[in-house]
């Protein structure tokens, strides 16, 4: 039988929704290469501020800083805390709680931020590491990995477990499906989402790699839908990484997440079917990209700032 999901975490409000830019569109996440220069988190603000964003992700923890230092930087610029990526290895009990101390330092880094009073609190975004074979085979990691009874009955407990501690720390969590993980395909986000009482973060971007289409998502799964990170993909890029038997480090570094207009996703399809649904969150602009250790940062900056112009310019009709 369907679990009956309480609709609290979508209700909505006459709020419209917003747009955060993010440090991944810069290169800047937990996989960027050990020792490679990387773009200093003020310029990062200032050009998001600069183009019209009003909120940005968190990124790597510490990245944006800690307690007064983040929240200087969040009152210089304007800006208020989107959400925040956490990781989690939902399907080994022994893993997941050594985490837990990672998820608490990180939504200790939320409640510093929400000191400040944004108009809307950050969303602890939470996400299944997968295995290193869902992630050398993203698209079709549940042939390479399949997830067994015993793991999944684990996924779902610990992943109740990480929305219980989020909620008693203040805030309403939220599930991004993520290639190369365990919660990849349309198939595995529907079995997840009537076990779990939780909001999802569609990802566009990720959805497409999972077998997925994201306007077909936003009508199967509207009402679920508390966060959204928008990509446009070259699919043609995309499936010639995967046809070489690229991982996801090679889908990042490939380049296949595009500026808006440059790929294959019909963004007015997408933001129509959203406006549709009455969405009024974030709406996060992610062009992920792995750079290498020796990019040239100043002309990489540049090139990134470029992009971030022409993606919140594509967005000026809905957001």
């Amino acid at each position: 039988m369907r679990r009956r999901i309480p609709h609290v975490y979508f209700r909505r409000r006459s709020v419209k929704a917003s747009v955060a830019g993010a440090p991944v569109s810069f290169g800047v996440f937990e996989l960027t290469p050990e020792g490679s220069e990387v773009v200093a988190s003020d310029d990062l603000v200032d050009v998001l501020t600069e183009t019209g964003y009003t909120g940005i992700d968190l990124g790597p923890v510490g990245y944006l800083g800690r307690g007064v230092e983040l929240r200087r930087r969040l009152q210089r610029s304007g800006l208020d805390l989107a959400g925040g990526w956490i990781q989690l290895p939902f399907t080994d009990d022994a893993a997941f709680e050594a985490s837990l101390p990672q998820l608490d330092e990180t939504l200790r880094i939320f409640s510093e931020a929400s000191e400040l009073g944004p108009s809307r609190l950050p969303l602890p975004t939470l996400a299944d590491d997968g295995s290193p074979a869902r992630r050398s085979h993203p698209g079709s990691g549940a042939e390479a990995d399949p997830l067994d009874e015993e793991r999944w009955s684990r996924l779902i407990t610990n992943v109740e477990r990480a929305v219980g501690r989020v909620r008693a720390a203040g805030f309403e969590p939220t599930f991004h499906h993520h290639a190369g993980t365990y919660i990849e395909s349309p198939h595995e986000i529907d079995r997840f989402l009537a076990a779990v009482d939780i909001g999802l973060t569609l990802d566009t971007g990720h959805l497409l790699i999972g077998g997925g289409d994201p306007v077909d998502a936003i009508e199967r799964w509207g009402s679920r839908i508390n966060h959204l990170h928008l990509k446009d993909v070259d699919v043609a890029e995309l499936r010639r990484v995967l046809a070489a038997g690229g991982g996801m480090r090679e889908v990042w570094s490939s380049q296949s997440f595009v500026a808006f207009g440059r790929g294959d996703i019909d963004l007015a399809a997408v933001m129509t079917a959203m406006d549709a649904h009455g969405y009024d969150g974030w709406v996060v602009v992610e062009q992920d990209v792995l750079n290498s250790p020796d990019a040239a940062i100043a002309a990489f900056r540049a090139e990134r700032g470029d992009d971030q112009k022409v993606n919140r310019e594509a967005l000026r009709d809905w957001v």
